[in-house]
């Protein structure tokens, strides 16, 4: 199949280098001319694993190639892809459709004979409709179908989501763009990945009930863990007994300091917008972004109340920038709220990332930038581990207290045993394992 992806940002590009590796010749579309050009010369703009090698790949084997002309390539396309960035708009939270809308635009004047376009960008319900309606206004004669593909990526572990997916979701009763669709998934099927066909509506809707749910799944475990440091219970244990029941499933429920990036945040807000203007509003997923806006501030207070309760003028480390491990994605990062709160309570903040500090140098102004944990430490009197990257697991405890001037360790994470970090003469702060527990 002929496929043109127009956005190549985290989703696009991803979405796009995967078809090209199934077999199919894909051109990614951005207006962004840097961006292209770095494409074009082997330099990705995203930090995902994997990544890069497979854009080399694809690229040198003739199947995938960047361009800022949309005409061209969507004219002998087969199937065009949506994936342009739908962030929430500034003032009332919804979800900014233009650039969306402004692609379809682009489309209609652009296609030729029929054509399947793809909404692959996260919207609210009945975007689809006023898609394909643009398309007619634009191009009254153009044979087009628009469906719906919601995309299910986790930033880290893309490729192999899109590869071996737990479901692929596509709104539409055409029975042409279903078709097209069957052919581009096609070599999915050899991993038997169920294929949900819906109409459009219901297809935009389980993407933001999806997002939802699992920001819903995450807050909750945060207030156990809350609840578990007042009565001296273990969230991790917690968080085993009920996640060993499959109606309620283990992932998702690892308490934190809240969740962020490009999705949960914008999803759950734009689902909450949408719901109150059919009147019909989401209470719990109400709650759930205030709860976690509210818990990102609270965890820069935990770490104050572990370093005695006044840091003014002391040096406080943040290790992890990122939302999570195995991206650079600095955005909604809980970091940003903990540093923050962090500086306001007069701390020195230095902080070490192994890979989002280009992404977070412009958004923390004042903070100093290191090159690993042990430097970040330097004079500290508290490290908080803030995002649980694999090199964070395995710290030299001993090293790292030596660096420090008093040794308070804050694992907003969890990823340490506190037995073994009071071992080596830390006072230990953790996420949710009670107030009964050595150290805590």
């Amino acid at each position: 199949m002929n496929i043109v992806m127009i956005g190549s940002g985290y989703v696009g590009l991803v979405s796009g280098v995967c078809f090209a590796d199934f077999g199919h010749q894909v051109t990614c579309v951005d207006k962004d001319e840097s961006k292209i050009v770095a494409l074009k010369a082997g330099r990705i703009p995203i930090y995902e694993p994997g990544l890069q090698e497979l854009v080399a790949k694809n690229v040198r084997d003739g199947r995938l190639s960047f361009t800022t002309d949309l005409a061209g390539p969507v004219g002998e396309a087969d199937a065009v892809f949506i994936a342009v960035g739908t962030p929430s708009r500034r003032g009332d939270g919804h979800a900014d459709l233009s650039y969306v809308y402004a692609a379809a635009r682009e489309i209609a004047r652009a296609v030729k004979g029929f054509t399947v376009v793809v909404d692959k960008s996260t919207v609210p319900v009945g975007t689809g409709d006023e898609v394909e309606r643009i398309i007619r206004e634009e191009s009254p004669k153009a044979d087009v179908c628009v469906c719906s593909n919601p995309e299910f990526l986790r930033e880290g572990a893309a490729i192999s989501d899109f590869k071996r997916p737990d479901r692929i979701v596509v709104g539409t009763t055409d029975e042409r763009a279903r078709a097209v669709m069957n052919e581009i998934y096609r070599p999915l099927f050899l991993n038997t990945s169920p294929m949900i066909f819906t109409d459009r509506r219901t297809a935009e809707l389980i993407k933001y009930a999806a997002n939802a749910f699992l920001a819903m799944k995450i807050t909750f475990i945060n207030e156990v863990a809350d609840l578990c440091e007042k009565l001296g219970a273990d969230v991790q244990q917690v968080a085993r007994g009920i996640g060993a029941d499959n109606r309620i499933g283990a992932k998702f429920l690892h308490a934190g300091p809240g969740y962020g990036g490009s999705c949960f945040p914008k999803d759950t807000l734009a689902l909450v917008k949408t719901a109150q203007d059919h009147d019909s509003p989401m209470r719990l997923i109400e709650t759930t972004v205030a709860v976690n806006d509210q818990r990102k501030r609270a965890m820069a207070r935990k770490i104050v109340r572990a370093a005695g309760g006044d840091i003014h003028g002391k040096t406080v480390a943040v290790l992890g920038l990122t939302f999570k491990p195995n991206t650079d994605d600095m955005r909604e990062a809980p970091s940003l709220s903990i540093i923050q709160g962090l500086v306001d309570a007069g701390a020195r903040v230095r902080a070490y990332d192994p890979e989002g500090t280009e992404q977070a140098r412009p958004l923390l102004e004042g903070v100093t930038f290191c090159r690993n944990p042990y430097e970040a430490a330097e004079g500290a009197c508290a490290v908080a581990i803030v995002t649980e990257w694999d090199q964070f697991r395995a710290l030299d405890l001993a090293r790292l207290r030596e660096a420090m001037a008093e040794a308070v360790l804050v694992d907003l994470r969890n990823i340490y045993e506190p037995e073994e970090v009071t071992r080596h003469g830390f006072t230990y702060t953790s996420i949710g394992r009670g107030s009964g527990m050595a150290g805590v």
